[in-house]
């Protein structure tokens, strides 16, 4: 049996599991240097990404409204790739949510626990303007006239980032998982698919089998809280932003890439179940749809990537 070189920690505001699968000693520790370099890697992103950090670069340019600013290169492409999926989304992916989750307690990192509301309105940004109106590319410089959160890819473009390093490195048969946003690739240590279960399901009732592809997930079942008497999450959905459904549990999509599958995973949970399964079968997207009560609803594309047991 083939070799185990894996690292978990803590990184971008989530847990980190990083293994590769090697054939030898040699190769083994090979591998533990690749992956504490991967780790360096995640951390100097999210100096980049994080909200919660305010000298972090996406802090910076929150707090400097109205300029323009040089960005980095990593920044630039994923303002850009924002701005696509804003478009993709008829502007249901909108960055500019940051008021809102942050209007509803979501100020601090989750893992603090912490949520407080400054007062009963919930938000103070507008969405009427076009997302281009309030943030501007040019070359390599950017301007900000409201604030962002990029969280609602970041975690895909980073984990692709990872994938990436790890392909030219040499590696072959990895996985990296962002808190649930996972590339999976090749083949795992006994030469089979990587199996990728459900949150709340255990996985001999039902999981995904990946072989060079990604799975990313988005749902309540960790960041959601309560305030007043009223409970949020941070699946916002800027055409309604005062509205936050629980009739679903989470949304799961296979992608070819991490980023691919986290901003449909995301978008399809707050279309909706109804509206979130039509979307996904004209697209042909790869998804399932696990309701509140645990039933699963799965799209006909992922069918050869799923088992389940009959009644899930």
């Amino acid at each position: 049996m083939d070799n185990i070189s894996e690292k978990r920690f803590k990184a971008i505001g989530t847990d980190i599991h990083l293994e590769i699968v090697s054939h030898d000693e040699q190769e083994a520790s090979r591998a533990m240097d690749d992956i504490n370099e991967a780790q360096i890697i995640y951390a100097d992103q999210e100096k980049i990404f994080s909200r919660f950090d305010s000298e972090s670069e996406l802090g910076f340019f929150n707090v400097n409204l109205g300029v323009w600013h040089e960005a980095s290169p990593d920044f630039i492409e994923v303002s850009k790739k924002v701005i696509a999926y804003y478009d993709l989304s008829g502007g249901v992916f909108d960055p500019r949510i940051i008021d809102v989750l942050e209007g509803t307690g979501y100020k601090e990192s989750f893992e603090k626990k912490y949520f407080k509301r400054d007062d009963e309105k919930i938000y103070d940004a507008t969405f009427e303007n076009n997302l281009r109106d309030d943030l501007a590319i040019d070359g390599n410089r950017i301007m900000f006239k409201a604030r962002m959160d990029f969280s609602g890819i970041v975690k895909g473009y980073i984990t692709d980032k990872i994938s990436a390093f790890l392909k030219k490195k040499g590696w072959k048969d990895f996985i990296a998982d962002s808190g649930g946003d996972i590339f999976a690739a090749g083949r795992n240590e006994e030469g089979k698919k990587w199996i990728i279960g459900f949150e709340d399901l255990p996985e001999e009732k039902m999981g995904i089998f990946l072989e060079g592809e990604a799975v990313a997930t988005s749902g309540t079942g960790r960041r959601k809280w309560e305030l007043g008497g009223k409970h949020f999450h941070h699946l916002v959905n800027p055409k309604n932003p005062e509205s936050f459904s629980f009739d679903l549990r989470s949304v799961s999509v296979v992608a070819k890439s991490v980023e691919e599958a986290d901003f449909w995973a995301k978008y399809l949970f707050i279309l909706g179940k109804e509206d979130g399964m039509e979307k996904a079968r004209e697209k042909e997207i790869k998804a399932v749809f696990l309701d509140r009560r645990g039933n699963a609803f799965v799209t006909k594309m992922i069918r050869d990537n799923v088992f389940q047991e009959k009644g899930v």
